[in-house]
């Protein structure tokens, strides 16, 4: 994984910073690698935040997300990791970052991150 994909994510400017919206982004091919197995974890992102001043560009999104197509981490560590990089460039009012994996041994993991402006 290059050293900088955490700058990879793009801001720009919101469009209509004087109205509360919200903006949804799913993602349904989210890849990872399980750190322990070595096999390939599945999921689907979305991303559910109200703007404040910026707003993510999608193209960086996708190419910020596909840098951890080989990346041995947790669903755990890996869903904080993205919200925290989003909540970080991106700056909302509101965030929230619902991360559904695919079943593996008849387990299926939903990770939820959250996060207010005002919290």
């Amino acid at each position: 994984m290059s050293k900088n994909f955490h700058e990879m994510l793009d801001p720009i400017e919101n469009p209509a910073p004087g109205r509360d919206y919200t903006i949804e982004i799913v993602c349904p091919e989210f890849t990872s690698v399980c750190p322990k197995t070595g096999q390939p974890d599945f999921g689907e992102l979305t991303f559910e935040y109200v703007p404040d001043a910026l707003i993510v560009e999608l193209k960086s999104l996708k190419m910020y997300l596909q840098q951890f197509r080989n990346e041995g981490i947790f669903y755990e560590n890996v869903t904080n990791s993205i919200f925290d990089d989003f909540v970080n460039v991106v700056q909302p009012k509101t965030a929230k970052l619902t991360a559904r994996f695919t079943p593996r041994g008849g387990i299926r993991s939903i990770i939820t991150a959250e996060y207010s402006k005002e919290a």
